[in-house]
């Protein structure tokens, strides 16, 4: 039997730079960060806040980490940065609902959005399987939960 905890991609979001690049332009009350907190409350992934994922000079990071079946099929998390907005966040929940990482092929809306995490580590461009690892936390040890 399938937890069905296990079942859903994580979604880990830096609570520090949600909403960074839209900033006063976005009118949605709670902006960035109630966009995600609603795919949370929906079901569509389980969502963390953590302070800081170390890449803040880039604003709205947010990475998508596979549910069991994508893990098993060897895909990693998949890092975004600039990922605001209602049409970006729209993309984002379907690709989720779909399976996410390792799962369903990654959109063309969310291309523009993958961040390489560092030499030699490029997304596919199917977005399937990665052997893309996530850095650690600012300040902190890494923490395998946010690996999926």
């Amino acid at each position: 039997m399938t937890d069905p905890m296990t079942a859903r991609p994580g979604l880990t979001a830096c609570a520090l730079c949600s909403g960074e690049t839209l900033g006063d332009a976005d009118t949605l009350p709670g902006g960035q960060r109630e966009r995600l907190e609603c795919l949370g409350r929906a079901g569509v992934a389980r969502l963390t806040f953590v302070d800081c994922l170390d890449e803040c000079e880039r604003g709205d990071v947010v990475v998508a980490r596979p549910a069991r079946p994508g893990r098993e099929a060897g895909a990693a998390p998949v890092w975004f940065e600039r990922l605001a907005g209602d049409e970006a966040t729209e993309v984002l929940e379907r690709w989720l609902v779909a399976g996410g990482p390792g799962v369903a092929p990654l959109p063309d809306g969310l291309q523009a959005h993958v961040l390489a995490r560092g030499p030699g580590d490029e997304e596919p461009a199917d977005g399937l399987a990665s052997s893309v690892e996530p850095s650690a936390l600012h300040g902190a040890a890494h923490d395998p939960s946010l690996d999926g």
